[in-house]
């Protein structure tokens, strides 16, 4: 089961209302059972390829439906306005793009509102564990950069992320100063990977190496994957989630 229903983020957009998602497991049904939480950036991509911005989705409801995944998602829509409103708001700081110019940093401003205000209300409304050690966060592209950002500056509410296709090439060094000053917990998990076509990109293979690196040497427990013919799209990402939904849950399963 799916729902859907409005929410505003007031620091960000006003009154405007934007769409949540959050699937629940069959098993929701059985009695008192309580569920991990995976939060998601880009909610109107996860689901449901008429919501998505590119006519493909993740298609994420039936892979968990076909696997019985004891998994609750909670997904929230992008910012679709004009004026690169996205890119600010899954943006962790400040930096300047080749094609996009300067991007005012707007995601402390997101991450503050999901963790203050949507997480407290999902765990009011739903069957969830709500301690950090069943909380994860995941996203592709701006949103694994912010999947990145909120795992290690919001440690104590997240304690796994999944990073597909993360936009490192977006302030690379202001990325590094913020996973270096951190302190993430030894036990953080990360699933970070990057498409093999991506990787033609200018510097993606380099920064990917370096920010693999740089996660081990943190000590987190880093599972990174360089996908075969991955690509930057919907279509691609939606093939990963057999490798990271595991790497979220590993030893957590009944």
């Amino acid at each position: 089961m799916i729902d859907i229903f409005d929410v505003t983020l007031p620091a960000l957009t006003g009154a405007e209302t934007r769409r949540a998602y959050v699937y629940l497991p069959e098993a929701a049904g059985d009695g008192d059972r309580r569920f991990p939480v995976l939060y998601m950036f880009d909610g109107h991509n996860v689901f449901f390829d008429e919501d998505a911005t590119y006519g493909k989705s993740w298609g994420l409801g039936e892979y968990l439906d076909a696997f019985e995944v004891p998994l609750i998602v909670a997904a929230v829509e992008c910012n679709h306005g004009e004026d690169n409103a996205r890119l600010k708001e899954y943006a962790p700081y400040s930096f300047s793009a080749l094609g996009f110019g300067s991007i005012e940093g707007r995601g402390p401003r997101t991450m503050d509102w999901l963790v203050h205000v949507f997480k407290p209300g999902i765990d009011r409304d739903y069957p969830t564990l709500p301690d950090r050690e069943h909380t994860f966060i995941a996203g592709s592209s701006m949103g694994g950069l912010m999947s990145l950002y909120a795992v290690s500056c919001f440690n104590e509410t997240f304690s796994r992320a999944a990073a597909l296709s993360p936009s490192l090439n977006f302030g690379p060094r202001s990325l590094e100063r913020l996973l270096l000053g951190a302190k993430m917990r030894r036990d953080t998990v990360i699933y970070m990977d990057m498409g093999e076509t991506e990787l033609k990109w200018r510097g993606t293979r380099r920064l990917f190496r370096h920010f693999c690196e740089l996660l081990q040497k943190e000590g987190v427990l880093l599972t990174s994957r360089l996908v075969p013919g991955g690509e930057h799209n919907e279509a691609s990402w939606e093939k990963q989630i057999p490798f990271f939904l595991p790497a979220l849950l590993y030893g957590l399963e009944d």
